[in-house]
């Protein structure tokens, strides 16, 4: 090319370097997000630490999951339960966020808040913000599950609500069924064709006996009462638990909310967007009905209120318009305008993220620190801090290998001292020693800047504690943690025994105010891991989170 050179067509060389290397140096100008993430199976107590850190957030986000998170956070005495919403909306000072990578069942969403207006949240509408890219988790009313023909009746006495099985519109009965499950036969020893009698369903007078058939033993036990309208997505969740019990032998454990069929259909492509229920209702309701047909055909049983529910989809699109934001160009904004802070609530843990977990027991989205950058459609230079929250001690919800369980008296208190029932499911935690070879490894795929123990004042009993610092293998000490299950299920867990204090913690507001041997229990977890711990939690409210730097 002949002529004058352009003045941005420049030869290649130092100076195409030296503007590269400027204009990252520029990008990298932009505020940085703070996240918290869970370093177990969930449950560490992340709520708590976003709390104490939304205090002085401009906007607190999730970027992941969906209301199958649970996350409980104390203030002035009041406890809120948050599932979908980021639990720093108690803030009234700062905007709420729901990134791209989060699906939302709008009817959870909007229930939600009314159960925690109730306690005190207020004008929570006004502060949350939803990204248009959002995928919709869908919620038929209609939905009906028919039961298989009982053969014989045998009562056994049961302290668990259940109903008789029987037709039941809108509330579907695969959640039911969920009441019966191996918890019962192992416990009871009951086979097919068995009954267990409650002392009194839900909304009866009577003892009811809820039948055990080949379909309803399927599901492991969860005590929380469904919805009287069960999602689309939640009726295909539990219908998928059904098909993987009696294919395989075994189900995942899911909390049945649908979230593992939406971002199936996410990545499939047939999903639905909150940008598509705001944009051109006819072009939405035609794809609405493609997905509920696809799911029928799937599923015969699964019967879809179609017309009823586009009309209640109608009506939430109209709630939800103000809150709508294009999510992309409000991150970028939020970073590269006037300094902010920006706080991001992980949910899940990295033990349950869909790559890194304990597959195929995990959830369905990355619950890890790539899942901030895809969730919220921000770049890797802007994430600043990364801190793991861990619990003193280890728990997990549902199936899965557990290599630190205790199955016996410890586990027994340390599930009742710790109050150990999931927020979302009602389920009990199974519970064990903490385990270092699992916050290792979720240091390696998070790179935690620093950590928070929660729970320690749970271990205050204890005349020892065994913390599990490595695995073997037929033998042989392993560097890594296993990713196939059969292989995690056989590790022999290697352990040290450190002394308790056998005294009470939760007074403690400073360093100095822990005991010699609860101090050593924290170094040894920092020397172990290698990263430090910032805070220690040692009770549920917001003032027993010791910062120690």
């Amino acid at each position: 090319m002949s002529g004058t050179r352009a003045s941005n067509d420049r030869p290649p060389g130092a100076g195409g370097v030296k503007r590269g290397r400027l204009q990252q140096e520029a990008a990298a100008t932009g505020s940085r997000v703070t996240v918290v993430l869970g370093a177990q199976w969930g449950d560490e107590g992340k709520g708590k630490v976003v709390d104490l850190l939304a205090t002085d957030a401009d906007i607190i986000s999730r970027c992941q999951g969906g209301n199958n998170a649970g996350h409980t956070v104390v203030v002035d005495g009041k406890e809120y339960d948050f599932h979908l919403l980021p639990s720093g909306i108690i803030n009234a000072k700062a905007l709420s966020f729901i990134g791209n990578g989060v699906v939302i069942h709008l009817p959870g969403l909007f229930e939600e808040a009314e159960k925690n207006e109730k306690k005190g949240l207020k004008d929570w509408e006004k502060r949350l913000i939803i990204s248009d890219r959002a995928h919709l988790g869908t919620f038929p009313t209609g939905v009906q599950g028919t039961a298989p023909p009982a053969p014989i009746i045998a009562s056994q006495p049961c302290s668990y609500v259940a109903t008789e099985i029987r037709e039941v519109p809108k509330a579907f009965l695969f959640h039911m069924a969920a009441l019966a499950c191996t918890f019962f036969l192992k416990s009871f020893k009951l086979g097919a064709g068995s009954g267990i009698t409650s002392p009194f369903a839900d909304g009866e007078t009577e003892p009811q006996t809820l039948m055990v058939t080949p379909q309803c033993v399927l599901f492991e036990i969860s005590t929380t009462p469904f919805p009287g309208d069960s999602g689309q997505q939640e009726a295909v969740d539990g219908l998928q638990e059904v098909q993987r019990q009696a294919q395989e032998g075994k189900n995942i454990g899911t909390t049945k909310k649908g979230i593992g069929p939406t971002y199936s259909s996410k990545a499939a492509r047939t999903g639905l967007r909150i940008c598509d229920l705001l944009s051109d209702f006819d072009e939405f309701s035609s794809r609405f009905k493609n997905l509920a047909h696809q799911h029928q055909s799937m599923f015969p049983t699964l019967e879809i209120d179609i017309e009823g529910q586009l009309k209640r989809l109608k009506g939430f699109a109209e709630r939800i318009r103000p809150m709508v934001r294009d999510g992309v160009y409000f991150m970028y904004e939020a970073l590269h305008g006037p300094p902010k802070k920006i706080l991001v609530e992980g949910a899940n843990a990295a033990l349950l993220d869909i790559d890194f977990g304990t597959y195929p027991f995990v959830t369905s989205s990355n619950c890890t620190v790539g899942g901030v950058c895809t969730g919220l459609g921000i770049p890797p230079q802007n994430i600043g801090d990364v801190y793991g929250v861990v619990k003193a001690y280890t728990t997990r919800v549902g199936i899965g290998a557990f290599p630190t369980e205790q199955i016996n008296e410890i586990g027994d208190l340390l599930q009742t001292r710790g109050h150990e029932w999931g927020v979302t499911t009602g389920r009990k935690r199974r519970c064990g020693w903490l385990d270092l070879m699992i916050l290792r490894y979720a240091h390696m795929v998070n790179g935690f800047t620093a950590l928070a123990l929660t729970k320690l004042d749970i271990l205050d009993v204890l005349g020892e504690i065994k913390v599990g610092v490595s695995y073997k293998l037929n033998g042989k000490r392993i560097p890594y943690f296993p990713a196939n299950q059969e292989m995690l299920q056989k590790v022999e867990v290697e352990y040290e025994t450190l002394p308790g204090w056998k005294a009470d913690t939760t007074g403690a507001r400073r360093w100095e105010d822990l005991p010699p041997q609860a101090q050593n229990y924290i170094r040894f977890v920092e020397n172990h891991v290698g990263v430090a711990v910032k805070w220690v939690g040692v009770g549920k409210s917001r003032e027993s989170m010791i910062q120690l730097f």
